[in-house]
């Protein structure tokens, strides 16, 4: 397995065990950045993974601007999961949502790349009912962005 799949399982693991933090709405992203560091180091350390490793600064780096944009995250998924609400969502098909999409809209990873790596991880922390789940989700979220950036391109 590659540096770059585990640090996103890493992260995925660390967003999952961030749906049963307790915080409240209003402060939620501020509970999220200040409780994800200990669940990380404690996955990690369990993983024999180093902070200073390169697995780790990927993985952190996902997690927190994951969290930082989670309001827009969670309004594409919302907007292109037709008849599931975001609460309807299995909570870690939602963590493997939260981390794809943010790679789609906010990095330069291919998108290819990206729906390949969270297909990947769903079907080994999920089922493959969840990869083909995801999958569609994605490639929406994907072809939406496309089709987005089409129409705003100038004449």
């Amino acid at each position: 397995m590659g540096q770059r799949r585990k640090a996103r399982e890493l992260a995925v693991q660390t967003l999952y065990a961030l749906e049963f933090a307790e915080c409240k709405e209003d402060y939620r992203e501020y509970s999220l950045l200040s409780e994800y560091p200990a669940i990380l180091n404690q996955i990690t350390e369990a993983e024999g993974i180093e902070p200073s490793s390169p697995v780790y600064a990927f993985a952190d780096d996902l997690i927190k601007n994951t969290i930082i944009n989670i309001e827009e995250i969670e309004k594409e998924i919302d907007q292109h999961s037709d008849n599931w609400s975001l609460e309807c969502i299995a909570h870690l098909d939602r963590s493997i949502l939260h981390t794809a999409v943010f790679e789609l809209i906010f990095t330069d990873t291919p998108p290819a790349v990206v729906i390949n790596e969270a297909i990947e991880i769903a079907k080994k922390f999920c089922s493959e009912a969840s990869g083909k789940y995801v999958n569609g989700i994605l490639d929406a979220i994907k072809n939406g962005y496309k089709a987005n950036q089409e129409k705003n391109r100038p004449s």
